[in-house]
Formats: structure tokens, sequence, C-alpha cells
């Protein structure tokens, strides 16, 4: 048996074409009597709206795109939390897709988006994609970058202040007595690493006997944290650093886990620990982190309500918006 179309349940229940459209779109036009007339015709036919054609019509989809840096990253889960909550208010529905901090997968879904007619995308990019998502608003499409500022790309975005952020951690360690910071990073020519870094050694600049040491990771996870504390505890007492700052806390997570599972080394009390992003499982971790932490929720609930409004009136000005981060104080710090 086919798949039944709006012309077999106008039959059905012996009504137009246009009587069964108001019925799905504008039942208020219609009478009760009739509007059980033919919602009893789709449950016999199994009748399914054409969704996407209805919004080819219409020119408005119900779906948003959302492209983050690592879907495991449990910071961006927040943050697609947010933006589904915030979509949800409006009926609309958020579509993710992970990019795994792969330029090709990124294009691809850029692509799909486009392809799709999407309201509009949000975007946490690897690079600079200001090109790429101008030509996106030009078709109709608007977006909206999350996790990192855009000035002067014409783009509007929603951010913390990271470089605040990597100033918060470091100077925090200095003022627990720390000198010997290690700074582990991971994908170096991500901005938010990069902006991270330049704060701690910020911080670093006004103390002179504080060193920063940057000690970079093959990546931003929890095994490549595991693999830079193995490489620490690998050096002699005297060439450790007495504290780390990690860039996010699934690589603080991993060189913690380095640091206590051989018992050599004490968490704070030889290494000071500081994290970034205050990820949920921070608190609970077996000496509990401290940790910069990012309002990730309200920064996708943010960004999903700026490019509803950009679509609505596509001549508004691009727009910026900067959080502050906060530094949560636990034990791995020594506080």
């Amino acid at each position: 048996m086919g798949t039944a179309s709006i012309r077999d349940v106008a039959e059905r229940a012996r009504v137009s074409v246009g009587t069964v459209s108001n019925v799905l779109n504008r039942p208020e036009r219609v009478t009760p009597s009739t509007v059980e007339r033919v919602h009893a015709a789709i449950a016999e036919l199994g009748f399914v709206r054409n969704d996407a054609a209805r919004q080819l019509r219409a020119g408005r989809s119900s779906t948003v795109g959302l492209v983050v840096l690592d879907v495991r990253n449990p910071f961006f889960t927040e943050l697609a939390r947010g933006a589904e909550d915030a979509a949800a208010e409006h009926g609309l529905a958020v579509i993710l897709g992970n990019s795994d901090e792969n330029p090709d997968r990124e294009s691809a879904y850029l692509d799909l988006f486009d392809e799709q007619r999407v309201r509009g995308v949000l975007i946490s990019p690897l690079g600079d994609v200001s090109e790429r998502l101008a030509r996106l608003r030009s078709r109709g499409t608007p977006a909206v970058v999350v996790d990192r500022s855009v000035d002067g790309s014409g783009l509007s975005s929603v951010s913390v202040d990271d470089v605040a952020g990597g100033e918060l951690a470091v100077r925090h360690l200095i003022e627990q007595g720390r000198r010997r910071i290690a700074v582990v990073v991971g994908r170096p020519g991500i901005r938010q690493v990069a902006d991270r870094l330049a704060g701690a050694r910020r911080a670093a600049a006004a103390v002179s006997d504080a060193v920063i040491e940057v000690v970079e990771a093959d990546g931003l996870t929890v095994i490549d944290g595991r693999r830079t504390g193995e490489q620490l505890l690998s050096r002699s007492v005297d060439a450790r650093p007495d504290a780390v700052f990690a860039v996010n806390d699934l690589l603080a997570v991993g060189v913690l886990q380095a640091l206590v599972m051989t018992g050599s080394v004490s968490v704070p009390g030889e290494i000071a620990l500081v994290g970034y992003d205050d990820i949920d499982f921070a608190a609970a971790a077996v000496v509990p982190l401290t940790s910069v932490r990012q309002p990730s929720h309200l920064i996708g609930a943010t960004a999903l309500r700026m490019l509803l409004e950009e679509s609505d009136d596509p001549e508004l000005a691009p727009r910026t918006v900067v959080f502050q981060p906060e530094l949560v104080v636990r034990a791995s710090s020594g506080a």
C-alpha cells in the first residue's frame, strides 16, 4: 500500500484539500466536527504530512543547526541543552552536528544545514568561518558563533572571556604560593585554547618569580590528559611543576588520574591543579577539582534567542555577548 496523500485524506473525510490543510495548519478556521472527521481519516490512512515541503512553501524551517567541536565534552552537551530548551519555547528543534575538531566534518555539516534550509545555524568553529557564514546569511540563513568572539566579522557571537578565565586560574595558583606552573594545552590553534593560555601568561607576568611552562597534549580528552600527567610523573621531582592549569576539565581529570593512581604524588600537596569549564563531574573527581566555570547552558540559550531575532529581522546589526567566567575553588588547588 502506498503512502497516503493529503488528497486521499480529503476524499476519505469528504472535504476539500484546502479544508484538510486548514485542519493541519489553522484548525481554528474549521468547525470542530470537520476537524474530528479529518483527524479520523488521517488515523485510518496513516497519513504523515510532508513537513519539509510545507516549510519550503512557507519559507521558514522549524529546525536550527548546531555544530560543536566535540560532543564528548560535557561543556558542549550542556550548551546544546541550553539551545534546545530555548528552541522548544518557540516550537523548534535543534539538529546537533559534531565536527570532532575536523574541518571537513564541520564543512559537511554546514553544507547539510544549507541544503536543509534550516532556520539558522549556531556553530563553535575550528577556525575562521566568517566567509562561509556570510554566504549562508546572504541566502537568508542567519548564523551565530558560540563559545568564541568574532569581532569585526559581521557576525553575532556569544562567548566567555577566556583570557580572563586563564588569568583567574593562574592568579589563584600563584596566590596559593605556586610558582612553577605548567599550562596543559591541546589543539593550541583553537581560539579558546589560545585565549586561556594568554590569560595564564598575563597572570604570571605580574609576579616576578612565577614561571609558565606550556605542555602540549595531543588533544583535549581525558586520555590526552592522562598521558600528559604520566609525562610529568616521569620527570625528576625537582623538574616537576608545583601546579598545573589544564585548559579544560577533561584534560585536568586525566592529569589528576595519572598523578594520584601511583600514589607517589600528593594533589594538592606537591602539585596543585586547576581545570576549566566546571563540568558536572569536576566536583565528583577523586580530589574535587578547582575549575573556571562557564555558563554553558546560558550560552546556548542566549545564542539561540539571538539567532531567532536575526531570523525575524535580517537587518538587525550583529551583536557580541561576552559572559565573565567564575573561579570555583575546590580541594585540588589546596585552598
